[in-house]
């Protein structure tokens, strides 16, 4: 699904190119996916607000184009 836009309300994961980057590893999110795309800041372009499935925190200013909907298999 990497390729296809990220629909709002989707349960998502940083793309694989991102996820393996060492620096990826100490957002505050890292430990919290994955993560529900609640939808575009409007005055922000391209970037998100994500909440954690589990723990619910939200994470705002993400970069939406570094996300991936997570498989039907890995729901």
């Amino acid at each position: 699904m990497s390729s296809k836009a990220v629909r709002p309300l989707a349960l998502v994961r940083l793309k694989p190119e991102f996820a393996s980057l060492p620096q990826m590893q100490s957002l505050p999110f890292a430990n919290d996916t994955p993560l529900v795309y609640l939808g575009e800041i409007p005055n922000m372009p391209e970037h998100g607000v994500f909440a954690g499935q589990h723990s619910g925190r939200v994470y705002a200013g993400y970069h939406i184009a570094q996300f991936e909907e997570l498989p039907a298999e890995d729901i």
